[in-house]
């Protein structure tokens, strides 16, 4: 199970956007990075091509580079700063059966993520 996945609020903890916090938007397992929404973002030189109506595309945009996993926290949803994440165990009954759980926890509060 991974502590960090796509749609969690995180906090950079150190490089230039360190402080800002924003929505993870894709997890790039391989390469242990995320791209976070408003952070790390670069400018990209785009070749102007045309898209199917004739409409020319290209430019400068900005985008967001990814960051590696080990510059961001997730967010404590009690405290709202940064925390380690943790694992609870619990027994749920679905249809009769009875399954171990794997439960992401804040360790700065214990509470659920």
């Amino acid at each position: 199970m991974a502590k960090i996945k796509k749609g969690d609020l995180v906090v950079v903890i150190s490089g230039k956007d360190k402080g800002k916090q924003g929505r993870v938007l894709e997890v790039l397992k391989d390469s242990d990075r995320l791209v976070v929404e408003g952070v790390q973002r670069v400018t990209k030189h785009v070749k102007v091509g045309q898209s199917q109506r004739g409409t020319r595309t290209g430019g400068i945009e900005t985008v967001e580079a990814p960051i590696h996993v080990s510059n961001v926290m997730v967010v404590d949803p009690e405290t709202k700063k940064g925390t380690r994440v943790g694992y609870r165990t619990e027994e749920v009954e679905r249809d009769g059966r009875t399954r171990t759980v794997r439960v992401r926890v804040a360790k700065r509060s214990g509470k659920d993520i």
